[in-house]
């Protein structure tokens, strides 16, 4: 079964071929504002079905959060992938030097936006971003 989020006006729309069986739940001080749940994805793992008004924030230049122009709805991120580098705890894993930028990317996308999700299928983590990174 395929994955399709889409903002509240439909200009933003994102396809992955399968639905998550994990996501992560942020408290940083940006994760925390939006409400967002987050699916993490390979870079070619998502189609972009439309992206009519995609605008982009960034607060560091390295964590770049896409909304939709029309609607203002958080619909994705791209972001180094802090979990190839990093255990949830912010401890870094064995080899990576502390305080060290993942050189690897990921793409997360809002399952907020998911109609009809089963989220009863989905183990959500609890991650302490407000703490870690």
């Amino acid at each position: 079964m395929t994955l399709l989020a889409s903002c509240h006006c439909g200009a933003t729309k994102i396809q992955a071929a399968e639905i998550p069986t994990a996501a992560k739940e942020c408290n940083c001080s940006f994760c925390a504002r939006t409400g967002a749940v987050w699916a993490y994805f390979a870079p070619g793992e998502l189609q972009f079905v439309s992206q009519d008004e995609d605008r982009t924030y960034s607060a560091r230049g390295m964590n770049f959060h896409h909304f939709c122009g029309r609607c203002g709805m958080h619909t994705w991120g791209d972001s180094p992938d802090w979990s190839s580098a990093y255990n949830a705890d912010g401890s870094p894993k064995e080899g990576v030097q502390p305080g060290s930028m993942p050189t690897q990317r990921i793409y997360a996308v809002n399952l907020r936006l998911v109609d009809d999700l089963d989220w009863s299928k989905i183990a959500i983590e609890k991650m302490d971003g407000r703490n870690n990174w």
